[in-house]
């Protein structure tokens, strides 16, 4: 039976609802940047379109230079005010803000579906998080400011498309509730509506949020070097954040530079196979499109044989589609794996990049097809990639070393620890890494030569919530570790010679 999109979940529904709910924030033609307490129709819109279906969704009203500098003044205002307000109140404003999310939760995530193609379950997880999460420092602020006092001035927040609401509006509410004024710079690649959406529902309840759009080219001198920020919150590549790193290096300006390196997956003198295969299919989530996703197994070469008998049972049930399509109206959205990514543009790089490992001499060890997703008839599926696994990548291929945030994983057999540690290490640096090993001394003892800031044993590990901890070794982060307490810290003065953990320069300070 053909698929059919879910009636009432098109972008048009969607929109529609968004214009009906803050008309003040989305006019029927375009949705409007908000600076200085007022929604602006200004910047210059520019034309979007779903990874879903290739159909046009509302696209970034795009500030130039000019404009910007005014909005970062207007927030630099609002921190000089807001700073000042008791904590309790920024507490409750916070909270009727959250209450208002998650009113309009289903809204929110089907925004995100539309906007950067997460399927139902995992974009409502998105939402949950970043709702969740902040409930948690509300109850938790008092304690953590105190003896603390807010920044000099406002945190800039620039942030992947990925996690809109989980990281980037997460980030943005937590800067608040320690006293801060907020600015973000939609992600170029999709959110803008969902961010939206979120920003006028919290700046009804009072809180100093700014949110525009704009080239990166463009807006990077005000929203990094701006004399007024207090502290650059980034998160995303690490050739973008090496030029962030750049621009603040003569500033000796507070940031947080999140940025990508290769988690790997090791495996050796391991036997629970059956548990290894639901941990790899749980891998590919959102197409990998994380940045602690895993896209890299270093595998004992003489246990290759059983792991490729857990491996493939894995990856050939991942489910991947049309993230609103069903068989008849009454259906539930399908539960999937992964839907597109985020553009076609990404597909044909990660395309070219697998073509030109596989002729160096990488072997394919799966290839899965698009006849294997589940789409509308006739849907624009250009936005699409199947499962791809390669076995011995070769070191000129990008796949070897770098992060391909897609749905492509590689696989490197060794003999020895030393190239198992060595291979682990590939990208100086990783947010996770994780060992599968059935003794735990010899686990402990590689994991501690993996240069990755949280590593599991047997388990993956994952960014975390509310009290967890989150940084990165070696090129992966730079600047203040985040998570918990520590992401107030990051974004509150303490004593003068109070030094952050985090990494700096050539020093890494761990936590306590």
């Amino acid at each position: 039976m053909p698929l059919m999109l879910k009636p009432g979940t098109a972008w048009t529904d969607a929109y529609g609802r968004c214009v009906d709910l803050a008309p003040e924030a989305f006019n029927d033609d375009r949705v409007l940047n908000h600076w200085g307490g007022i929604w602006h129709r200004d910047g210059r819109t520019t034309p979007a379109v779903t990874p879903v279906d290739g159909t046009s969704i509302a696209g970034p009203p795009r500030l130039d230079r000019s404009a910007a500098a005014r909005a970062v003044h207007a927030a630099v205002d609002e921190h000089r005010r807001w700073r000042h307000t008791p904590v309790a109140e920024r507490a409750a404003r916070v909270s009727a803000a959250l209450d208002a999310m998650e009113a309009h939760r289903d809204l929110l995530s089907l925004l995100l579906v539309w906007e950067i193609g997460k399927p139902w379950k995992l974009a409502t997880a998105d939402v949950d998080r970043c709702i969740e999460g902040v409930r948690w420092y509300v109850g938790e602020i008092a304690r953590m400011t105190d003896g603390r006092v807010p920044l000099a001035g406002p945190v800039s927040n620039i942030a992947s498309w990925n996690y809109p609401m989980s990281v980037l509006m997460h980030a943005m509410l937590v800067q608040v509730l320690a006293g801060n004024a907020a600015i973000a710079k939609t992600p170029t690649d999709g959110g803008l509506s969902c961010l939206t959406l979120a920003t006028a529902l919290a700046v009804r309840e009072g809180l100093p949020l700014t949110l525009v759009s704009g080239s990166g080219s463009e807006l990077s001198r005000v929203l990094v070097r701006g004399q007024e920020i207090g502290c650059v919150s980034f998160v995303g590549g690490r050739d973008t954040g090496g030029q962030v790193a750049t621009s603040l290096a003569d500033l000796g300006r507070r940031h947080i530079l999140e940025q990508e390196g290769l988690n790997c997956w090791g495996v050796w003198e391991y036997s629970d196979w059956a548990t290894l295969t639901g941990q790899i299919r749980k891998t590919y989530d959102y197409a990998k499109q994380r940045c602690t996703a895993y896209p890299r197994f270093i595998v004992q070469r003489s246990a290759f044989d059983h792991f490729l008998a857990a491996y493939l049972p894995a990856v050939q049930g991942v489910r991947f589609g049309h993230p609103l399509a069903v068989e008849s109206a009454d259906d539930p959205l399908p539960e999937l794996d992964f839907g597109p990514l985020i553009n076609n543009a990404k597909v044909k790089d990660l395309a070219d990049q697998v073509d030109e490992a596989i002729s160096k001499g990488g072997v394919p060890l799966f290839r899965g097809a698009l006849d294997d997703g589940r789409f509308l008839p006739g849907q624009d599926i250009s936005a699409y990639m199947a499962p791809v696994a390669i076995l011995t990548p070769p070191r000129s291929s990008p796949l070897f070393h770098a992060e391909p945030f897609g749905p492509v994983d590689t696989v490197v057999l060794v003999d020895t620890e030393a190239e198992l540690l060595a291979a682990m290490n590939a990208s100086n640096g990783a947010l996770v890494a994780t060992i599968s090993c059935d003794d735990t001394r010899t686990a402990a003892r590689l994991a501690s030569e993996v240069r990755a800031f949280k590593v599991g044993h047997n388990t993956p590990r994952s960014r975390g919530d509310r009290e967890e901890l989150f940084g990165g070794f070696g090129g992966s982060w730079r600047g203040a570790f985040v998570g918990g307490e520590l992401l107030v810290r990051a974004v509150t003065q303490g004593p003068a010679d109070e030094r952050l953990p985090g990494n700096f320069g050539n020093q890494t300070l761990l936590p306590a």
